[in-house]
């Protein structure tokens, strides 16, 4: 098994954390304190793992290039926006539709992927990456009325296009992710990411904490106040991207965002066998086709 795989699976359950906690925080928080504390309570373990790697794992910096810090920052305020958006939509529907639209990044992710970085993919790449986000949209009308006009509802209404939207700033943000870490000099891939991922949140941060201070000061106070749950989030939150950052040093961002959608059956596993709650036959079928492609997509990359 290639590595990459295991790192993205990895990736994949932590980001689930993550999120059904900031779904949680919001209600005490606002929708840019929700956001901010990923970055904000992540960035100096970030700055730690790159100390460690270097110091205690005895692994050079990479050489640093111009194209670089205009790569981390274009991803990190890609990134930025589509938590915003993520967190928002969470108020428009419940958490697992909300994460469903998100999931048409891979599709997205890949055509940025092409045009920023040449990156082809297989036939069967395609069809996987396709088949994935056919099971996803099917979850997302799973609860819907069977009729055409709330199906287009569900397509075509504000949350689908929110979701969207949250999809494609999400892709844009991996591929400029990956930018970064291969402008960077040498061989060493999980230095790269490391660094990138480093940069681009202390970056994030000192970007939020200047909205924060323009738009809505009270905010540091709620995010000081719930500083248990924030730093439950902000460790989850870069773990978790140390993982994708690492994963997509190594693999084309469309096979590790696609193989990321395994992050759903994370969801519905929990909803089951935790909150025991019930799904039905189009989100099992949703759930079967996800896997499908992950399967296709893991044979064809």
């Amino acid at each position: 098994m290639e590595l990459w795989i295991p790192i993205t699976i990895a990736a994949a359950f932590l980001q689930n954390l993550r999120t059904a906690a900031q779904k949680k925080l919001q209600g005490s928080l606002g929708t840019t304190g929700a956001s901010f504390v990923r970055f904000g309570f992540g960035f100096p373990i970030a700055i730690a793992y790159v100390l460690a790697l270097h110091f205690i794992g005895g692994r050079p910096f990479p050489e640093l290039s111009w194209s670089f810090p205009v790569w981390a920052l274009v991803g990190g305020v890609a990134q930025i926006a589509a938590t915003i958006v993520l967190v928002h939509m969470f108020t428009l529907r419940n958490f697992a539709v909300g994460t469903a639209y998100s999931k048409t990044e891979p599709v997205q992710a890949a055509l940025f992927a092409f045009v920023v970085l040449g990156e082809r993919l297989t036939p069967a790449s395609i069809w996987a990456i396709i088949i994935g986000v056919v099971g996803v949209m099917l979850i997302s009308v799973a609860r819907a009325p069977l009729s055409w006009r709330s199906l287009a509802t569900a397509l075509l209404g504000k949350t689908a296009l929110t979701g969207i939207l949250s999809g494609a700033l999400f892709g844009i943000s991996a591929v400029a992710y990956r930018s970064a870490s291969l402008s960077l000099g040498g061989e060493d891939r999980i230095m790269q990411a490391a660094m990138s991922l480093a940069v681009a949140t202390t970056l994030q941060t000192i970007i939020m904490v200047i909205w924060m201070a323009i738009r809505d000061p009270g905010e540091f106070g709620r995010v000081a106040r719930a500083w248990r749950a924030s730093s439950i989030i902000g460790l989850a939150s870069v773990v978790g991207s140390a993982c994708w950052f690492t994963a997509m040093a190594l693999q084309h961002v469309a096979y590790v965002r696609a193989l990321g959608q395994i992050e759903l059956i994370f969801t519905f596993a929990t909803s089951i066998f935790v909150f025991k709650e019930r799904i039905n036959v189009f989100e099992a079928a949703g759930c079967v086709l996800i896997v499908g492609g992950i399967l296709l997509l893991l044979s064809s990359a």
